[in-house]
């Protein structure tokens, strides 16, 4: 069952906004996957053949994507953020690897995951040697303010995993609890990625505030969007199978609204399958139906929205430019993604 919900005008172009902005800093990101490639070697051959597998399976670069255009923004003319965007991709490569093993996941857009292939001990082990990795990385910037956004940003991280893990099955979150775990899971990194261009280029305070408000705002509105797209059939276009959130049992926004406007035959529902785990035929059909008819679905986009406005607005002290406009277009991609 596919719900689809109509966020462009049928007039308005669509592009691969992220496409574009990764033309804009393609010799940069050549150049920090040569970095990643070189920091996944290791005299353990199962270090980089499951290193490799995971990056393999990471998707667009988005973050790192992000770090090499806010130091493009910031007029940044060096070459330091390479490295710090390798760092940032290391970072979330091995958070990836730590959550497929917390949830048991079995794919990874699309691909068997790691703990799937390798098991859970070898993952973990891995996904902390990319963290090391990572710090290495910016130790070797050599700037205390880089370390400490990003040593700050990993320490957030995991209280966000560790605070969704005590929210896992839990009908009861409430949409607080949820944008907390999307704040620390996500945004977070979304923000120190963006918030080190401005601090390379010794750009003033403004500026750097600014982009971690982007950054922040844009991943926010990038989690929601992952999560309502869980439950939409044209994830399967995405590589992930639809309602994998649902059997997990993660309470996500589109459950949370749909808790809130339900009836208490609904609430009693979601306690079933989500809480206790007790998931039967037909069940997420059942819950889409739910949220489709309490517009939790499209109520979850336009939150979405509303963080993409504040991302794009903070942007507003910077000159019109290029990589500025493909960062705006950025935003409104992430919302529209998928629909």
């Amino acid at each position: 069952m596919a719900i689809i919900i109509p966020l462009k005008k049928p007039h308005e172009p669509r592009h691969d906004a992220l496409a574009a902005l990764t033309a804009l800093v393609a010799d940069d990101l050549v150049a920090t996957n040569q970095i990643i490639v070189q920091r996944m070697e290791s005299q353990v051959p199962l270090i980089p053949q499951l290193a490799s597998h995971i990056i393999a399976a990471g998707g667009k670069r988005l973050r790192p994507v992000l770090a090499l255009a806010a130091a493009r923004l910031c007029n940044y003319q060096g070459q330091r953020q390479r490295k710090l965007a390798a760092a940032v991709e290391l970072l979330h490569t091995a958070t990836l690897l730590h959550d497929d093993v917390v949830d048991a996941s079995e794919l990874r857009r699309g691909l068997p995951s790691a703990n799937a292939l390798y098991g859970n001990q070898p993952s973990i082990l891995v996904g902390d040697f990319l963290f090391s990795r990572a710090f290495q990385l910016m130790v070797e910037d050599g700037s205390i303010d880089v370390l400490r956004i990003l040593a700050t940003a990993t320490a957030i991280i995991a209280e966000g995993e560790v605070l969704q893990l005590s929210a896992k099955n839990d009908s009861a979150t409430s949409e607080q609890t949820y944008l907390e775990i999307v704040r620390a899971k996500t945004a977070e990194l979304f923000a120190a990625a963006c918030r080190v261009g401005a601090v390379i280029a010794a750009r003033p305070a403004a500026e750097e505030e600014a982009l971690r408000t982007f950054g922040l705002n844009l991943g926010i509105a990038f989690q929601i969007i992952d999560d309502v797209l869980d439950y939409d059939a044209q994830q399967e276009t995405l590589g992930k199978s639809i309602g994998d959130d649902f059997h997990e049992g993660k309470i996500t926004l589109p459950v949370i609204l749909a808790i809130h406007r339900g009836s208490e035959a609904e609430r009693a529902f979601f306690k079933r399958t989500l809480s206790d785990q007790i998931q039967r035929d037909g069940d997420l059909a059942h819950a889409l139906d739910i949220m489709r008819r309490h517009e939790a679905l499209l109520d979850s986009v336009e939150r979405a929205k509303h963080y993409g406005a504040i991302a794009r607005d903070s942007l507003g002290l910077f000159p019109d430019s290029t990589i500025k406009a493909a960062l705006l277009d950025v935003v409104d991609f992430t919302i529209q993604r998928g629909f």
